[in-house]
């Protein structure tokens, strides 16, 4: 890899780091140091502008930044927002209560609805994309987790642990991330496929399994309240309706099938016609613009002709949830994105660098050595690739960090490869970034706190790599 020069800069951008984990550690926000990071490395990068126009400058970075957060996130709030809409304009009749509860067969106790709840996750997830997943299943099964006894950071975990972490890491069906970490490696995605799939189940496995005795352990103590913020998704709220009428029993029963041809449309189309897939920003589309065709029929069936004036309330209170849940995430994904170099330069300016990316490239260069060295060292740089929240962006760095490492002490590539997209999406995609597009999107329908979510994941994750680690040293 080409050596890379560390700037002030760089050391500025790694100090707000530590001082936000500091905050998160005293069970801080860290908005605020997000913000005041912003405006520090602004001014830091823009120091040879003069002390008037640097700060003119760094003002404007922090909208910049903002923007650019906001601009990244909206495919996530506007498909949360649509899906809300739609389940929203179902209250009014009943027919969201109907449509959920024969899930009760299924979530007769917390246990089952963890499980059930997480691995519906996963294979949704897997098949097309856990951003679409999360607010299909998301908005359907929570609430029925929630009343079945499971505390609302149990189905957050639950949905973030298998979707976001076990799914998306080993990218089994799409293989998005495989082939990017493949191609940047110099490989072929089916020489790492069996480890990233091998990797993906040890890290896991591991990690729900100690989450879930620790969610058990926290819930008998009564640690965990069932909807700690008061923001997550009340869908099934009012009673079940005496005498459902017509268009409650329909609905109850069509968008619920809707939604899972959906499903088994995508699975249909990935296996026996992978060219048409319908796959990641495809899929979040199509759930999107369905949920609009349903908010449009579920509000004439049950409302008539003051539908026209209910579509507009509807969207609004979808809009209301979306933005309540990513509002405190933008300014937080604001600083983190500086760390990709495509984003600081759209922040920042033309030639600006990436700074996780530089950190991690110039840490690459103190790992070389033994296999036990160089094994930790790639799981070091990936969780730092992919402190940005995004996890992919990660991928490229880890797959040329691989293919260096590997090809310069005789270690399998394809190992190191398949650890690494395993640790970077993990990390980003995330379970263990409270910014991260995944932990934003999975603590707010389940209405408890990104940085909550992340704390419970920190010990369950870090243990599952750390066995991950060992697995990959024997075998390399």
């Amino acid at each position: 890899m080409e050596p890379v020069s560390i700037t002030f800069a760089h050391w500025v951008f790694l100090l707000v780091i530590f001082t936000i984990f500091t905050f998160m550690v005293f069970k801080r926000d860290v908005v605020l140091p997000s913000i005041v990071g912003t405006f520090i490395l602004g001014l830091v990068y823009h120091a040879d502008k003069g002390f008037v126009d640097g700060v003119i400058a760094s003002i404007q970075v922090v909208f910049f930044g903002f923007l650019n957060a906001g601009t990244e996130l909206f495919d996530i709030m506007l498909v949360i927002a649509l899906m809300v809409a739609m389940l929203k304009s179902m209250q009014a009749s009943g027919a969201d209560v109907l449509m959920v509860s024969p899930m009760k067969k299924l979530m007769v106790n917390p246990t089952t609805a963890f499980f059930v709840l997480g691995g519906t996750m996963y294979l949704a997830a897997t098949f097309f994309w856990p951003t679409p997943a999360v607010a299909l299943v998301g908005t359907v099964l929570i609430p029925v987790a929630i009343k079945s006894g499971l505390p609302a950071m149990g189905a957050a975990i639950a949905i973030n642990l298998f979707g976001h972490g076990m799914a998306l890491s080993g990218d089994l069906v799409i293989q998005g991330a495989t082939r990017l970490t493949a191609s940047s490696a110099g490989l072929e995605s089916f020489e790492i496929l069996p480890y990233t799939a091998l990797f993906s189940f040890i890290v896991g496995f591991i990690a729900i399994s100690i989450a879930f005795l620790r969610l058990k352990r926290g819930m008998k103590k009564g640690k965990f309240e069932t909807n700690p913020t008061g923001e997550g998704l009340e869908l099934g709220k009012s009673e079940v309706p005496t005498k459902p009428s017509k268009q409650a029993k329909f609905l109850a029963i069509f968008v619920p099938f809707v939604l899972v041809s959906i499903v088994f449309l995508m699975m249909y189309r990935a296996f026996f016609h992978p060219d048409e897939a319908i796959r990641g920003d495809g899929a979040t589309g199509l759930l999107g613009g369905t949920a609009v065709v349903l908010l449009l029929l579920a509000s004439f069936l049950t409302q008539g002709s003051k539908a026209i004036e209910g579509i507009v309330s509807y969207i609004r209170e979808g809009f209301f949830f979306a933005i309540k849940i990513f509002a405190p995430i933008i300014p937080i994904a604001a600083f983190f994105l500086l760390g990709h170099p495509d984003h600081a330069e759209t922040v920042l300016g033309d030639g600006a660098p990436g700074f996780l990316f530089d950190l991690g490239s110039s840490l690459a260069n103190y790992i070389e050595g033994s296999k036990i060295t160089v094994v930790f060292g790639m799981i070091i740089i990936a969780l730092l690739s992919g402190m940005d929240g995004s996890g992919f962006s990660g991928l490229p760095i880890v797959g040329a960090l691989a293919a260096g490492l590997g090809s310069g002490s005789g270690l399998d590539v394809a190992v190191l490869a398949s650890l690494g997209q395993v640790a970077a999406i993990f990390a980003g995609g995330g379970t263990l970034a409270a910014w991260a597009f995944g932990v934003a999107a999975d603590s707010g329908i389940a209405g408890v706190k990104p940085m909550d979510l992340v704390r419970q994941n920190f010990l369950p994750v870090m243990t599952g790599l750390f066995v991950a680690a060992i697995v990959a040293i024997l075998i390399i």
